[in-house]
């Protein structure tokens, strides 16, 4: 994977802690935040990571979006390292081969919200991850990232204005699977409207694997319990946020301290 690499090291410049929180063996899923637009850079940093430290001894599937599968070249790439279409059967099948999936429950969602929300996990209340992982009877190992939301500088969301448009009977390019029409900063478009592909800016990224969650109860009856799962996935949000939050402080001193001159 020498694209992926030269991406690794020298493109994203890319920085990892908390790989001993990997368990060694066993079925598990791994949640992230994704940021960076359609790009996600992050999530590609971590997949290479994932196979550049356990090969094909430990396996990891990514479920990415059905939109995603459409850009060839794109879809090409993500089949190297691991990428397979997000539907809750190909999640079960790997769980059955005692592999590790990997999901983002925001979707376009999380990968395009606003700059100004770029320091805060974003599912977009979606919970059926934590139903997965109760069925599954799997832990949650979190991941997070600093850096990759400044790859691409979301402005903002159009998707209602938009939606509105096309009801009054104007062509406007609506994707209706992604639920998402954002306008942007970034490359190649300078400012670019609707989801589209973008090269992420060449910015640092700090990539962070999480302490496991395991919950109190699991099965089918867990996860029909709607207060439940309310609360696992409150308990999710909680702790990725909290160590986003030190994640964030802590770059951002190291990169204070960097402007200091010396002397």
């Amino acid at each position: 994977m020498p694209v992926w690499e030269w991406l690794y090291r020298y493109y994203f410049r890319v920085t990892t802690d908390g790989w001993h929180h990997v368990p060694t063996t066993g079925k598990m899923l791994v949640v992230g935040s994704h940021n960076g637009g359609f790009a996600s850079p992050d999530t590609s940093m971590f997949l290479y990571d994932w196979c550049r430290r356990f090969g094909y001894e430990r396996l990891v599937y990514g479920l990415m979006h059905p939109s995603a599968w459409k850009v060839q070249f794109f879809a090409k790439a993500a089949v190297e390292i691991g990428a397979v279409i997000a539907h809750p059967k190909m999640a079960i099948g790997a769980f059955k081969r005692d592999a590790a999936v990997l999901v983002y429950p925001g979707g376009a969602q999380d990968m395009f919200r606003p700059y100004y929300m770029r320091d805060k996990i974003y599912f977009a209340g979606r919970k059926g991850f934590i139903k997965l992982a109760l069925r599954s009877e799997v832990p949650i190992v979190p991941i997070i990232s600093y850096g990759a939301h400044d790859t691409l500088i979301v402005l903002g969301d159009l998707y209602e204005q938009v939606q509105q448009l096309q009801k009054w009977g104007f062509p406007w390019p609506l994707d209706g699977e992604t639920g998402v029409f954002p306008i942007y900063l970034g490359l190649p478009w300078g400012l670019g409207i609707g989801v589209m592909m973008n090269i992420p800016l060449p910015v640092h990224i700090h990539t962070r694997v999480c302490a496991p969650i395991v919950f109190e109860r699991y099965g089918r009856t867990a996860a029909s319990d709607r207060d439940y799962v309310d609360a696992c996935y409150q308990q999710v949000l909680t702790q990725m946020q909290g160590e986003l939050d030190c994640l964030s402080e802590s770059r951002a001193a190291e990169e204070m301290k960097s402007k200091v001159p010396s002397g």
